[in-house]
């Protein structure tokens, strides 16, 4: 066995939104460098990801949108698609799982496994709601967590602890569709019997894993077989996704864990039946990366987010292990789930509902042609074994101090003086000393110790020492002090710059993995074909041929400025703006509150004012600052109510003001009450006022 082929897989995204920096940094990011990095040596390797678009998920969004589920999914497909695309993920294919080949492909795997008897058919009692006269699926029911006790806990899982649940783990459930009370009724379902497979396959398939997966992925599995597998459904009473394939299945598909795994596999037969189109290979060599073969070695690498665990390490590789009774035909299993933790925005953890995030889509926009830079920065701070924390002051820092004034910097001088002393043509080595041998010594040395970081998946110290060879390279500069050597000594001095330029040149190879963009550019700027910049070349004194053109400098990266970084803190704070007026106008149509006393209400002074003036607040949407007139004084009040009123048309209209709140800051002006509105029923933001005009002052009772 000496041939190796690699099939490496992303996380499906789940196509019900865009994607942000904490999927990039969790997932796709590591992989893309993996795979970068096993291409420089030539291996064989597959790349795949795509769309994940059955699920609840995509139907909540559809019904918040008020489009279809075919229609959300498209939206979010393309926008994901692109933003990999523009971002620089190489994928080999990225598939989607609405397709008609995965759609066939799932059912294909489930009927498989039914013929064979390898599901049990169960009646059991599921959550429904007899306000929407439906069956609720895990993510249509919402509860606290028994564990943290989270009160927005999903049916199969709590976001904020974590846990995989169950619906009837939830303590006071409740249907996300109507907000009632769901009850217990019958219906029929399949199960794969996880507690039988247990036994016969995976806990010696992870066992066997004790010692090479991070501990954080084989802690959780070992966690979930000691508390013992039981059997789960693989089907759901639902309208959208894989219809079950079997008869007295009408209404219901496949649980979207049981097919979006699959569906790195349909994505890969859609890719061969692509390429044999184009007369290129045979459209079965989807099995070279997914069929055991014994006279290869095969390697499988799921790279996930910490939440995907369990379902990459133990029902994926059931569902296979299940598959694999029925036929000849085995398929692998993985061999390494290099699984990262979360990672969190400015001290707060990512929330796509509060649009808390920095959307990837977004910073392409905001930093146009600045991928490598953020590359960079989540590599730096990847949450690899806990979870790390993303500010912007931090990534300006990074690109400012490491990557102009160190890597750029290293790059720029070597260019520049190979041009200011020697008209930009590599000169010859006369000989090296005790200084060359030292750094180049250095460079084999840590190049080795890179490979290692990268096979163990460790990619943030990988960066950290690739970025240490840059600082070396300053280090030799400024010992040497070619721009004094030049005086009293050129044959030195082109030894010295001859030096740079060659070291250069493998430092741009070794960022191929890490800064595709940057290794590009080196390429470019030392002439040299990228495609011929391997990894075995690395550490080679002679990669430029003297006499060879080197282009004029250019500067790689440039400083991240205050005032952008101040735009981008400014746009979070919006968000929470935003997040609380919804908050607000959310709670005017809730529930009636608990009841108070008397007591309670008398705390409470509300007085007719006038708004005296109005104006927009800079730089946000929804906020207005007001000059009202109470009666008492005159004062500030800032309300967000900016959607809904121009400043001109309210000005001399008479309002109710709780004159007696604490005031507070609202984007640097201090709110001093609150106006009182009321919701109708398009949502707008209406004045509660008194019906004839009063004078200002007058309370409220």
């Amino acid at each position: 066995m000496t041939e190796k082929r690699y099939t490496i897989t992303a996380a499906l995204p789940y196509a019900n939104g865009p994607v942000h920096i904490g999927h990039i940094a969790g997932c796709y990011l590591p992989a893309d460098i993996y795979v970068r990095h096993l291409k420089a040596q030539g291996k064989d390797v597959l790349f795949i990801c795509g769309s994940d678009e059955h699920g609840v998920p995509i139907t909540i969004r559809a019904k918040k949108e008020g489009l279809s589920p075919q229609q959300v999914v498209d939206k979010y497909h393309h926008l994901m698609r692109k933003a990999f695309d523009d971002f620089g993920i190489e994928f080999t294919y990225y598939g989607r799982t609405s397709a008609p080949i995965h759609h066939q492909t799932s059912a294909d795997f489930f009927k498989q496994i039914y013929t064979h008897g390898g599901f049990t058919e169960e009646t059991t009692e599921q959550y429904y709601d007899p306000i929407a006269n439906q069956f609720l699926a895990d993510r249509y029911i919402t509860g606290t967590c028994p564990k943290c006790g989270n009160p927005s806990a999903y049916g199969d899982q709590c976001e904020k602890c974590g846990s995989t649940l169950s619906p009837t783990d939830l303590i006071e459930p409740k249907s996300a569709i109507s907000g009632e009370k769901p009850i217990m009724k019958a219906t029929k379902n399949w199960f794969l019997p996880l507690d039988v497979l247990q036994q016969k396959y995976i806990n010696e398939y992870i066992k066997s894993h004790e010692t090479d997966w991070k501990t954080n992925v084989y802690g959780q599995c070992n966690s979930w077989l000691a508390d013992g597998l039981r059997p789960r459904a693989m089907t759901r009473d639902l309208d959208w996704g894989v219809p079950v394939p079997v008869e007295g299945a009408e209404g219901k598909v496949l649980y979207v864990w049981f097919d979006a795994p699959i569906g790195y596999i349909s994505a890969t037969k859609e890719y061969f039946e692509t390429q044999a189109a184009q007369g290129i290979g045979n459209k079965n060599d989807w099995e070279k990366y997914w069929v055991k073969d014994e006279q290869v070695n095969q390697q499988l690498i799921h790279f996930i987010g910490k939440d995907n665990i369990v379902f990459h390490c133990i029902i994926f590789p059931a569902t296979l292990m299940a598959l694999n009774e029925t036929s000849d035909k085995k398929y692998i299993y993985a061999d390494q789930v290099p699984a990262n933790e979360f990672l969190n925005l400015e001290g707060e953890k990512i929330s796509t509902s509060r649009n808390w995030a920095v959307w990837l889509h977004e910073y392409l926009e905001d930093f146009a042609d600045r991928t490598d830079e953020l590359r960079y920065y989540l590599t730096a701070i990847a949450p690899e074994t806990k979870d790390s924390d993303f500010t912007w002051k931090g990534y300006q820092l990074a690109v400012n101090s490491e990557l102009v004034a160190i890597l750029g910097n290293f790059v720029n001088r070597g260019v520049v003086l190979c041009h200011k002393f020697f008209e930009g043509k590599v000169p010859a080595n006369n000989g090296w000393g005790e200084k060359e041998e030292l750094l180049f010594a250095e460079l084999e040395k840590t190049t080795a110790h890179i490979y290692e970081l990268i096979e163990k998946f460790n990619f943030r110290e990988a960066q950290n020492q690739l970025i240490q060879l840059f600082r070396n390279g300053n280090k030799y500069f400024a010992e040497t002090e070619p721009w004094h050597l030049i005086k009293t000594d050129v044959n030195q001095t082109a030894t010295v710059i001859n030096t740079a330029l060659q070291y250069t040149a493998s430092l741009g190879i070794l960022c191929q993995a890490f800064l595709p963009k940057t290794y590009k550019q080196i390429a470019s700027l030392l002439h040299i074909d990228s495609s011929e910049m391997v990894l075995s070349k690395v550490g080679n004194r002679h990669i430029l041929e003297v006499g060879s053109e080197i282009a004029p400098a250019i500067h790689l990266f440039k400083n991240i400025e205050d005032a952008e970084i101040e735009k981008q803190i400014q746009k979070l704070e919006q968000s929470k703006i935003n997040n609380q007026l919804e908050k607000l106008a959310e709670a005017t149509v809730a529930e009636a509150k608990p009841e108070i006393q008397f007591e309670d209400f008398s705390k409470i002074d509300i007085r007719v004012a006038t708004i005296l003036d109005a104006v927009k607040v800079p730089k946000t949407d929804k906020l207005l600052q007001l000059s009202i007139d109470t009666g008492i004084d005159k004062r500030t009040v800032v309300s967000g109510i900016a959607a809904y009123h121009k400043p001109e048309d309210i000005i001399g209209k008479q309002i109710l003001v709780l004159v007696n709140l604490a005031p507070r800051k609202m984007k640097g002006i201090d709110s001093q009450g609150m106006i009182l509105m009321a919701q109708d029923t398009d949502g707008k933001l209406i004045f509660v006022a008194p019906e004839n005009k009063v004078d200002n002052g007058s309370g409220v009772s």
